[in-house]
């Protein structure tokens, strides 16, 4: 039996690195998957083909999350082609890195707006929905750094800890409904990002971990197939740090 049979998600921000490994691990688990993504229509194509290989159902929809009113129609659009929307993964995200000194003001609001206003953004969308229907999973991407903080990233850590209080605020609001919401805050995953890094500081972060590797996309796909599923249907407001034992 396929842990996710019959369940219609929305993911943001598909094509590559998690949002990829999370859509991959959800089609293998029966789930019709529709995604966003933001330039790449020929990454969109090729992912659409690769999950219908699984026999699910797939569509890729050009759309601005940290756009309201795009995430709005979005969810309209995805209502009107799958019937429902039973699990929302939000997990578009940038990071523009820098010193607090050396920080513009137009790249902290950037961070603030593409991580955290698009999680309120789809999040208002599907509720609607997801109450009628008295069911739902809302899966909020976080980051160590949101709990922990680091040095050089006060925009993307505010951005990821705001996520958080979020997350337990509509896991408060919505579970007499039967909408569970929580986070998953990733440590050090290795992706075609951290692929063009020196070779010497990856290996570095890695002696650091106390599992002494990086994470993969798969290991926090896992994370969101739990979380979706009704295996963890007692589960709501937690954040799960899937680092390796890096918080520890």
């Amino acid at each position: 039996m396929k842990l996710l049979e019959n369940k219609n998600t929305l993911i943001t921000g598909a094509t590559r690195g998690i949002g990829k490994g999370i859509a991959i691990e959800f089609a293998k688990q029966g789930s019709n998957i529709a995604f966003t993504y933001n330039a790449s229509v020929e990454a969109a194509k090729s992912l659409e083909t690769e999950l219908s290989s699984y026999g699910i159902k797939a569509k890729g929809y050009q759309s601005n999350a940290a756009n309201f009113d795009a995430a709005q129609e979005l969810a309209k659009e995805v209502l009107k082609e799958f019937g429902s929307i039973d699990v929302l993964i939000n997990n578009a995200g940038i990071t523009k890195d820098n010193l607090l000194m050396r920080i513009s003001e137009e790249d902290f609001d950037k961070v603030i707006e593409v991580n955290l206003k698009s999680v309120f953004n789809l999040t208002k969308a599907v509720i609607r929905p997801m109450m009628k229907q008295r069911l739902g999973s809302i899966i909020n991407m976080t980051s160590i750094v949101g709990i922990k903080g680091n040095a050089g990233q006060t925009n993307y850590a505010a951005s990821k800890a705001g996520i958080i209080g979020f997350t337990k605020s509509v896991a408060l609001e919505l579970g007499s409904r039967n909408i569970r919401c929580n986070a998953i805050a990733p440590g050090f995953i290795e992706t075609e990002m951290t692929a063009k890094l020196n070779e010497d500081v990856v290996q570095g972060w890695r002696d650091a971990i106390p599992l002494k590797r990086g994470g993969t996309p798969k290991d926090i796909a896992n994370a969101c197939v739990f979380l979706a599923s009704d295996l963890s249907s007692y589960i709501t407001g937690q954040t799960l740090s899937v680092d390796g034992g890096m918080l520890t």
